[in-house]
């Protein structure tokens, strides 16, 4: 599932996770593959089962 990477960004912050979304942001593309980037999300502590099913139960379109 490919998501934007501001709405990833939009979820840390909206965590309380700045530094992580900092990183977040210099780090990953535009478009994040939640499977083909996993090494870069666990890279940022980040765990791609959880981020996708946190952003599939909201519902979040699929970039094409």
């Amino acid at each position: 599932m490919q998501v934007n990477k501001d709405r990833i960004l939009e979820m840390l912050r909206e965590q309380g996770d700045h530094d992580t979304a900092a990183r977040a942001d210099r780090e990953l593309p535009d478009e994040v593959d939640i499977e083909g980037d996993e090494g870069r999300l666990e890279g940022l502590g980040l765990d791609p089962k959880e981020l996708l099913q946190k952003i599939s139960g909201e519902g979040i379109p699929r970039l094409s």
